[in-house]
């Protein structure tokens, strides 16, 4: 008797050519490209969990949005941010949510998401270059830059 089982394929397709990759060289460049990318119609109204998945070189192979939620937090999947990660093959992640209150100050939970997400990204070398916390402004407050990465 011959069982079956289901079969599981892995692709990646980068849309542009490497050399015109955009380069993240700051917390700045990356919450400036973020702010582009984010929706004006609700970074006001509802919070939103998203990822720009790096090259070696800290090059944007993309941006991904992980989660849409409520008024006042948004749940984040770590299983699905790894897989989106792995399938990506990428080596370096910037970590984002706004925050519609324009309070810039991170949460415990977001304290205790962003430890979780780096203890994991340990055991795949993934890089956890950052998390920012994005206001309807265009403002941001940076992990990285405060000593809380």
């Amino acid at each position: 008797m011959i069982r079956k089982v289901n079969e599981i394929k892995i692709s990646y397709k980068g849309l542009i050519p490497a050399p015109f990759w955009y380069k993240i060289k700051s917390s700045k460049d990356a919450s400036e490209l973020l702010f582009k990318h984010w929706n004006k119609n609700t970074i006001e109204l509802q919070e939103s969990f998203k990822v720009i998945l790096l090259n070696n070189s800290n090059k944007v192979k993309g941006i991904y949005e992980l989660s849409l939620g409520g008024i006042t937090g948004t749940l984040v999947d770590v299983r699905i941010l790894f897989a989106v990660i792995l399938k990506s093959v990428s080596v370096g992640i910037i970590l984002a949510h706004n925050h519609p209150s324009q309070n810039l100050k991170p949460s415990e939970a977001d304290i205790m998401l962003t430890k979780k997400i780096q203890k994991a990204a340990g055991f795949f070398d993934v890089k956890v270059l950052d998390h920012l916390i994005i206001v309807p402004n265009g403002e941001y407050y940076s992990f990285a830059d405060n000593g809380d990465l």
